[in-house]
């Protein structure tokens, strides 16, 4: 009986002991799982996951894109300064026409008429002062000897100068006549491109009706809105007469043009002022009324520091990017944005060559160690470690190198 008590006294302090061992060992797990966390916690965690590029100096030109109107320097519409009857009409509606070029003759008989009317009274006026001249000059000669009174010979001179008179009022009515034949004749006073022609010979004209429509080709302007915030540059791009570039639907390649004028005033509804630039346009490339896409570089940021757009974070206390060091470390920096082209930016307030995130920014904290994304998508400029750089050059080309024509909307 004893011998039994014993051993179970045994048995059950075997498995005291065993829970106790397991309890204390359960224990110390716990401890050093609780312990990781707070550690992790105390260095930040873990270097978060971020692509960069590297910031270059280059030039950037500034540049304004938007579309803009064909308009013509100079358009003609044809008027005949009095009524009368067209007698023949020398040119067919599309024709091209050169200054001065006969366009259309009007009924000049009468005229005519007028004008040698006129000649032959100046010439019947010019033979009687021919003949008071020679009584006058005899009766000079009449008073010198005594035959005849001063007063005859002062009679004879109020007729000669009122005949002189007569012959000047002739000579006026003469070239009035002329100016009226001239009406007759209808010419071209500028060069350029005839419109639609509805004149036929034995159609009455009368000084309200327009003959037609005379429209300069070439040169020819596009007029385009800038913005007001833009306005200095523009006036500076102006005193230079900068290059102006415009695009055509289906046009191979830009034209290229010169700012040539800045309206006086701002437009106070949207804000904008209008500018327009002169184009050759021996081809015809540009036609009066078309829609073009145009673009002006107003002025060049000159050795800019440039960076991926994505790089940047708009925050409350303003516009700020991530700066990784030597030892992958981040810090935030404030910059100020100078001028956005394409996916590009130029900031001030970061040096070229600096590295600067443009991906995994959320999970970036001021001061946090990063580690570089090794796999991040290849891009122009990636060097095989997660580093991209801003494609020298492409401040020139991602901000209009393809300049879209604009489009009318459909009704």
């Amino acid at each position: 009986m004893k011998k039994n008590v014993a051993v179970a006294l045994a048995g059950v302090l075997i498995v005291a002991v065993a829970g106790g061992w397991w309890s204390m060992s359960g224990d110390k797990s716990a401890g050093k799982d609780a312990k990781a966390p707070a550690a992790n916690s105390n260095s930040g965690g873990a270097p978060a996951l971020v692509t960069l590029a590297t910031a270059q100096k280059q030039d950037v030109p500034v540049t304004v894109q938007v579309n803009g109107s064909v308009v013509s320097l100079n358009s003609v519409d044809l008027r005949p300064q009095v009524t009368n009857t067209v007698s023949a009409v020398h040119v067919k509606e599309g024709q091209f026409v050169k200054a001065g070029q006969l366009l259309f003759t009007l009924d000049d008989r009468n005229d005519q008429a007028n004008l040698a009317r006129a000649r032959a009274q100046q010439q019947k006026d010019e033979a009687t002062m021919a003949d008071l001249e020679r009584q006058y000059k005899r009766s000079q000669d009449l008073v010198a000897q005594n035959f005849i009174a001063k007063s005859a010979a002062d009679a004879t001179l109020s007729q000669l100068q009122a005949q002189r008179a007569s012959v000047a009022a002739d000579r006026a009515a003469v070239q009035s006549a002329q100016v009226a034949l001239g009406y007759a004749t209808l010419r071209a006073p500028i060069a350029g491109r005839i419109g639609a022609v509805n004149i036929y010979p034995g159609t009455l004209v009368q000084p309200t009706l327009s003959l037609v429509t005379i429209t300069q080709l070439d040169p020819i302007a596009v007029s385009f809105p800038v913005p007001e915030g833009n306005l200095q540059d523009l006036l500076e791009a102006a005193r230079s007469h900068a290059k102006v570039e415009a695009v055509v639907s289906g046009g191979k390649a830009p034209l290229s043009g010169t700012l040539d004028f800045v309206d006086n005033t701002v437009d106070p509804q949207i804000g904008t002022v209008r500018a327009k630039a002169v184009f050759a346009n021996a081809d015809q490339s540009l036609w009066p009324g078309q829609f073009v896409g145009t673009r002006i570089t107003v002025r060049t940021l000159n050795g800019a520091t440039v960076v991926p757009a994505a790089a940047l974070m708009m925050l409350s206390d303003g516009t700020s990017l991530y700066v990784v060091d030597g030892g992958k470390t981040a810090t935030r920096r404030k910059v100020k944005t100078l001028h956005t082209f394409g996916t590009n930016v130029a900031v001030s307030g970061v040096e070229p060559g600096e590295q600067v995130v443009i991906e995994g920014s959320q999970n970036v904290r001021p001061g946090g160690k990063v580690r570089v994304d090794a796999k991040a998508p290849g891009a122009p400029g990636a060097t095989g470690n997660g580093t991209t750089g801003v494609t020298p050059g492409s401040a020139a080309s991602s901000d209009g190198a393809d300049i879209k024509p604009p489009q009318r909307e459909r009704a």
